[in-house]
């Protein structure tokens, strides 16, 4: 009998050709990688190593202003009011959030699904297409206004990003509390009932201590977008490279003077080299978050 054995030779050339393009992809992917990080952490480090920059003073340090040198002719690079700035936003943002976001989620999945995909989910996705620049822009004509007008001061500072950080985040909180709730098997929510307890008492009892791992991660996948967002903050924080001292009073984070200094800045001298050093301390916290987030799902998958 005849065999055609060309269609078997052209399976096997597709299959290689697939396990090529894959490999291809995968090696360009790790090649990008490392070479984004050799760039950050090379120039990171530069302002230590070629313009006697005090790496205890950057973490340590009060006042910001990298283009003046100190006494001890080394540049003013306290970077500790930026980063005690980012750490207050994002986690105030959280604290604001998180219960909006997973009442939110457990009202689409286990009170009113119906109206939840109807309506709310689609509202959500609305939210996440929304551009920075248009959630600064708001916040800028409408809460700092509203900020400066219910109390003492310009409007600008840790209460405006607050706000805008927190309705920013909200849908990625949300659409991932939503998946975490729905994950949980429906035979539980049966056994519950079947044992006489009220809708809430499965809720909270069953449902959200079920979930409690992959709440969690969408908690800190929403802290990461906080941390790292630049320009909506940018828009309404107020700037001052100052140690916060209140809500309401003009302060700025890491990706703040990173957004405003970097494009007047000449390369390879001291301002544009601490600059570098704020997108590392920006790139070991996004580094922090996905170990954090990759200890939580490992906790999960143990349990």
């Amino acid at each position: 009998m005849y065999m055609d054995i060309t269609k078997p030779n052209k399976k096997m050339r597709l299959e290689k050709l697939g396990k090529g393009i894959t490999f291809l992809a995968v090696g360009i992917t790790i090649l990008l990688t490392v070479m984004i990080l050799a760039l950050v952490v090379s120039k990171g480090v530069a302002i230590f190593l070629f313009n006697k920059g005090s790496v205890l003073e950057f973490l340590t340090g009060l006042k910001w202003n990298p283009g003046t040198l100190s006494e001890l002719d080394k540049p003013i690079i306290g970077a500790l009011p930026l980063i005690t700035g980012s750490f207050i936003v994002t986690l105030l943002s959280a604290l604001i959030c998180t219960p909006i976001a997973i009442g939110a989620a457990v009202f689409m999945t286990e009170i009113s699904p119906r109206f939840g995909k109807k309506i709310l989910q689609p509202v959500m996705e609305l939210l996440v297409g929304i551009p920075s620049v248009v959630y600064g822009f708001i916040g800028l004509t409408v809460v700092v206004p509203l900020l400066r007008e219910s109390f003492s001061g310009s409007g600008f500072g840790i209460a405006a990003g607050t706000i805008v950080l927190s309705v920013m985040i909200l849908p990625t909180i949300t659409s991932l509390s939503i998946d975490a709730i729905a994950s949980v098997p429906r035979s539980l929510r049966e056994a519950s009932y079947s044992l006489g307890a009220t809708r809430w008492q499965t809720i909270y009892r069953v449902i959200l201590k079920t979930a409690k791992s992959g709440l969690l991660t969408a908690v800190i996948f929403g802290m990461a977008r906080a941390f790292g967002e630049a320009l909506a903050v940018q828009m309404v924080i107020g700037n001052s490279p100052v140690m916060p001292t209140s809500l309401l009073e003009p302060a700025s984070t890491l990706t703040s003077i990173l957004t405003m200094g970097m494009g007047y800045t000449v390369l390879g001298q001291a301002e544009n080299n601490a600059l570098w050093s704020l997108a590392l301390v920006l790139l070991i916290m996004s580094f922090l978050f996905i170990m954090l987030i990759r200890w939580v799902g490992r906790k999960e998958q143990k349990v």
